[in-house]
C-alpha cells in the first residue's frame, strides 16, 4: 500500500458551543486551537449546532416569528400592487 497517497488523520475534538459536550474522533481537519485531553493533543473544532443541540434530534420545539414574516410580506405586496 502506498503511504504518500493517503491523508493524515489527526486527533480532533468537536466542541458543541450550546451544550458544551465534546466528541473525540480522528479526522483530516485541523485548527489553530489545540488542547491536551487524556495526555494527547487534540485539534479543537468549535461547532454552533450538533446533534446534541439541534431541534430535529432533541425534539425541542422553537417558536418562529411568523407575525413578523407576514407583516413583511403584506407591506412588500402593498408596495408592488400600488406601483401597477
Amino acid at each position: 500500500m502506498k503511504t504518500s497517497g493517503h491523508p493524515v488523520l489527526n486527533n480532533v475534538c468537536f466542541l458543541d458551543v450550546v451544550t458544551g459536550k465534546r466528541f473525540l474522533t480522528r479526522s483530516t481537519m485541523k485548527s489553530s486551537r489545540i488542547e491536551k485531553i487524556d495526555g494527547e493533543d487534540y485539534f479543537v473544532i468549535v461547532r454552533d449546532v450538533t446533534m446534541d443541540s439541534h431541534p430535529a434530534y432533541t425534539g425541542e420545539k422553537r417558536l418562529v416569528d411568523t407575525a413578523g414574516r407576514i407583516e413583511k410580506f403584506t407591506t412588500k405586496f402593498k408596495r408592488s400592487s400600488k406601483a401597477k
